[in-house]
């Protein structure tokens, strides 16, 4: 599916220097014999903003000049993808150069600031972490309780890395019932940021997108998903009590643990149509708001 989006006629000069997501090894199961199989990548990719060493990120290598992109993004280094002149990635020495037409700004007070998060083997976020949040304006979105179970048994067919390797998360990038983008990384944040990249270079607007993880919906996941203006959250797995403050400070809809038939809206239910309750909801909800079903009136069993 090709996400709707604006005509952008910038690119900057980028590489295309994706690598192979897993490795074959042989291991030595519980009986003693040997298997081969695979194991997920994992490189450093050690970030120089105009020849300045800023960090190093540990990473699958599939996607390394979206990842780079939207990471830089994502920290609000620099805001506007026609500043950004060239990107290129080489492995040989394990980093990729960025180059800007004009200096970053205020890029010694940005560095100086910077919070750990609790990214797959740490994140790391540079500035404030709330910083601009009261800037960001999320439309509300309206969602079929029967599109998210669309969506759920779209993003099950995905996932190849996992199926394949393990030890990685997946994001993909959502419009109605179908997926336009899937990424896998060792990280969910790495994987959140090179899907932000991808927005960026292709001028792609979250608005009417929903965002789905296989990994937690932290306030990093959250803030991350509302800076790239996607109103909607789904997550396979849980909330952080912070991270839902986050979502209801911006007005994020948050859902998570979501498979199969289930979900929790920890918020924006208000914009749920439950047009496909299963019959076993149904079954419950009947029984509790029946009469005979206050148990606090029931008799005790006789002994």
């Amino acid at each position: 599916m090709a996400l709707t989006h604006s005509t952008s006629t910038y690119q900057p000069q980028l590489t295309d220097a994706g690598l192979e997501a897993a490795e074959q090894v042989t291991a030595i199961d519980e009986s003693g014999q040997a298997r081969k199989g695979y194991i997920a990548a994992e490189r450093a990719l050690t970030i120089y903003l105009n020849k300045r060493e800023i960090v190093t990120l540990m990473t699958l290598g599939t996607n390394p000049e979206l990842l780079v992109l939207g990471w830089l993004k994502n920290q609000r280094l620099v805001m506007d993808i026609n500043e950004v002149q060239a990107l290129q990635v080489d492995w040989e020495t394990d980093s990729v150069a960025i180059t800007t037409y004009n200096p970053v700004a205020d890029l010694d007070k940005k560095l100086g600031r910077k919070t750990v998060t609790t990214g797959c083997g740490q994140g790391t976020v540079f500035g404030g972490l709330m910083d601009d949040l009261d800037k960001i304006s999320l439309p509300r979105v309206q969602i079929r309780q029967s599109r998210i179970y669309d969506l759920l048994s779209t993003l099950n067919h995905h996932n190849e890395v996992y199926k394949r390797a393990g030890a990685v998360h997946g994001c993909a990038l959502c419009e109605d019932t179908q997926m336009g983008l899937f990424v896998e990384d060792v990280g969910r944040h790495n994987a959140v940021d090179a899907i932000a990249g991808h927005m960026w270079l292709h001028n792609i607007c979250g608005h009417n997108k929903l965002f789905y993880t296989t990994g937690r919906l932290t306030s990093e996941m959250v803030i991350k998903g509302a800076q790239m203006g996607i109103p909607v959250l789904l997550s396979r797995s849980g909330v952080t009590h912070m991270g839902l403050e986050v979502a209801q400070k911006v007005g994020v809809t948050l859902i998570a643990r979501a498979k199969g038939r289930h979900f929790l809206v920890y918020n924006g239910a208000d914009n749920i149509d439950f047009d496909a309750i299963p019959e076993t909801s149904q079954t419950v909800q009947s029984m509790r708001s029946s009469p005979n079903a206050d148990f606090r009136e029931s008799k005790p069993c006789p002994l």
